[in-house]
């Protein structure tokens, strides 16, 4: 679809963009829907059974919620804001989650009051959250968010000890807290490490169980479905060859994401079929003992689900004295965030032009609008197939995950950027387009 939009599509394209202003981001549904229905498809093959609820924290945009609830998926939020865009956008509340440390009473309300599955994160979370829900008549939804053995010292999560108290605090409640299961947060995309937490949560289940919590079936394995940018050779081939010069001021980076590591549906198998307790896979474990896996994607189910475009403002010809040029953009690099994570976005820009041009290298950075050194929206020299020119579009594809707004900022009082969703039309129709949100 991203192909057909940029071969097919680029007057309409280059009309948003000086429209609507830059940058930029275009966000595709219909994508978002096909990774959900492949997600899906990898679970089911694996033998295993999952709830998916999409990660709201990965991108803002209304439209992902509304194909989520339309497919019957559930999400994923932190806040009550974000709990409100999730009701708003369609999403029954037994299908939301709530996640994130000692949440505030607003949100425990909330979450109460439409029947979500909340993760508690400490006993004294526990508590406050069965007062609320003893004060509103109702049951609370209960996970609680467990340390694993391989993370003991996460600043997420209840120790060994705080869980078994808060085990047995959930067995006192029961007329205000229902403990439907465990979850955890793990950093990286180790399939194993994943898969052997996992597998530690459903041993809590069944101690649970013999504890007076025979509702206890549900294991949530987080996010950290990882998301294939390129192609692993030339994954590779970067990491062999990187070094500071290749940057704007020497920058060094020294953490990237995995650019070119598994899809998802991949980590998905090796996931469920890792051998735990001497050889049994974690589905047939899972399967076993009527466990049920949640599962929170937010960068995975948007996999080539949007992508986010520039206007070229200016651009300074530094090649006779430095050996490249520098792009600046209308915007920032608060809108592409990755650099924010003590990283770059690695993917490299597609330069759309609407003059006529000659093929010349032509290596460049670009760089964002405002008054800082470090708002480099692309700190690695492009080698760009021809010369970058004023009034130029570029576009960073796959762009929907994170990148687009985790750290937008009006700085300089500059309009927060919009998001344009596109579907493609039917039997060869034109994309229709909508502002998000309207």
């Amino acid at each position: 679809m991203v192909s057909t939009l940029l071969a097919d599509h680029r007057v309409l394209l280059a009309d948003l963009l000086d429209g609507l202003g830059s940058p930029l981001h275009v966000v595709l549904p219909e994508i978002f829907e096909e990774n959900v229905r492949r997600l899906r498809r990898a679970f089911a093959e694996a033998g295993a059974t999952a709830d998916i609820l999409f990660a709201k924290k990965a991108n803002k945009a209304d439209c992902y919620v509304t194909s989520a609830a339309g497919l019957g998926v559930g999400v994923d939020v932190a806040s009550a804001p974000e709990l409100v865009k999730a009701l708003a956008g369609g999403v029954p509340g037994h299908r939301i989650g709530i996640s994130g440390p000692e949440k505030d009473d607003t949100l425990h309300a909330l979450a109460v009051q439409h029947g979500c599955m909340i993760a508690v994160d400490s006993i004294s979370e526990l508590r406050r959250l069965a007062a609320t829900a003893r004060l509103a008549r109702r049951q609370a939804t209960v996970l609680l968010r467990s340390r694993t053995s391989g993370q003991p010292g996460s600043r997420f999560g209840l120790s060994a000890a705080e869980r078994g108290a808060a085990v047995s605090l959930c067995a006192e409640l029961t007329a205000s807290i229902s403990l439907r299961g465990f979850s955890f947060h793990l950093n990286g995309y180790s399939a194993a490490e994943r898969a052997t937490a996992a597998n530690e949560m459903i041993e809590h289940c069944l101690d649970a169980r013999r504890r007076g919590s025979p509702s206890a079936e549900l294991v949530d394995i987080g996010g950290g479905l990882p998301v294939r940018y390129v192609e692993p050779r030339l994954w590779d081939e970067f990491l062999e060859q990187n070094e500071p010069s290749h940057y704007h001021a020497g920058k060094d980076f020294k953490d990237f994401y995995p650019y070119g590591g598994q899809y998802a549906a991949q980590s998905v198998r090796a996931i469920m079929a890792h051998p735990v307790d001497g050889g049994e896979s974690l589905s047939a474990k899972a399967g076993r003992n009527d466990i049920r896996f949640v599962v929170e994607p937010g960068r995975a189910l948007l996999d080539q689900a949007g992508f986010t475009m520039y206007r070229v403002q200016q651009v300074d010809d530094r090649r006779d004295s430095d050996g490249y040029a520098i792009v600046t953009v209308a915007g920032s690099s608060f809108s592409l965030s990755e650099q924010w994570f003590n990283s770059d976005f690695l993917p490299d820009p597609l330069l759309m032009s609407a003059q006529p041009t000659v093929d010349q290298m032509f290596p460049a950075c670009v760089a964002g609008s405002t008054c800082l050194e470090s708002d480099l929206v692309t700190w690695r020299k492009i080698g760009f197939p021809r010369p970058v020119r004023r009034g130029d579009h570029l576009v960073y594809l796959n762009t929907a995950g994170y990148q687009m707004d985790s750290n937008e900022s009006p700085f300089h009082d500059a309009a927060l950027p919009l998001k344009a969703v596109l579907r493609l039309g039917d039997d060869g129709a034109p994309p229709r387009w909508r502002l998000d949100g309207i």
